[in-house]
């Protein structure tokens, strides 16, 4: 079956999983991870990425050659917080493609919805790549959009619970009314919750926690590149309508009569 790729800032990626560096036992177990899992992209937090000179860094583990850096704004809080540390990757060599977190709560780690549009108007109006963590809230994705977003990344349930998608609908409203791509970023547990996402029609599933936070972290790795990959071909394939009742799998129509 014939697939488009996902395309962010320009650039073209063969999969459709995003994946994270934190909360791993070892840089070791985190690069095997990341191998497993088939990723091409890989975010990192730079608020919490050592400066060259400065110690040993996670980015001494992530081959650029193999795999493209993701900054993200982890941490920031306010709309100036984000644009700053959106600089600082760049001008650290990391690039213009960002994610963008500001974040409105620090137990629920929600997203604060003002300071977001404002920051993805100035990351985009200053040449970023912008895609922001957001509410799963359709109003404020085609908001972002209009703002200039690349991607919206709507959260599945809160940052690290593994709750999967708690409100599927909302996901299937926004992808319906924007154009950009949808990426389903944080809530993600298991391998279910992934397929799902992709199932619905998103055009990716960003997780962390789901794979460093697994008792196996390479095995989860792998099983959550098979059910992005599962969950891809199962939404291009076109599922079966929801019906009722039972329908025969065998259909009875002009099949002769027995009499005794």
């Amino acid at each position: 079956m014939q697939d488009t790729t996902l395309v962010l800032g320009g650039k073209e990626f063969q999969s459709r999983l995003i994946v994270g560096t934190g909360k791993y036992p070892s840089f070791e177990i985190m690069k095997e991870a990341i191998a497993a899992s088939g990723a091409q992209l890989v975010t990192v937090a730079v608020r919490r990425v050592n400066l060259p000179g400065t110690g040993e860094s996670l980015l001494d583990h992530i081959d650029p050659a193999r795999y493209t850096l993701l900054p993200n704004t982890a941490g920031c809080y306010t709309a100036d917080e984000a644009v700053r540390t959106a600089y600082l990757a760049r001008e650290a060599g990391l690039g213009e493609l960002i994610k963008l977190e500001v974040i409105g709560d620090s137990r629920t780690l929600f997203p604060e919805v003002q300071g977001l549009l404002e920051a993805t108007k100035i990351l985009a109006r200053e040449g970023f790549t912008v895609l922001p963590y957001t509410n799963d809230d359709p109003v404020l994705a085609l908001k972002l959009q209009d703002s200039g977003a690349a991607a919206v990344m709507p959260l599945g349930a809160p940052i690290g619970s593994g709750l999967g998608l708690r409100n599927p609908y909302n996901i299937k409203i926004i992808l319906e009314t924007i154009t950009v791509p949808v990426i389903v970023d944080a809530g993600v547990g298991t391998a279910s919750d992934a397929a799902i996402a992709m199932e619905l029609g998103c055009d990716g599933v960003l997780m962390n926690t789901a794979i460093a936070g697994a008792r196996d972290p390479v095995a989860m790795a792998t099983a959550m590149r098979l059910a992005v990959e599962a969950g891809r071909l199962a939404f291009k394939a076109g599922r079966i309508a929801k019906k009722l009742y039972a329908t025969a799998s065998s259909p009875i129509e002009g099949l002769p009569e027995w009499t005794s």
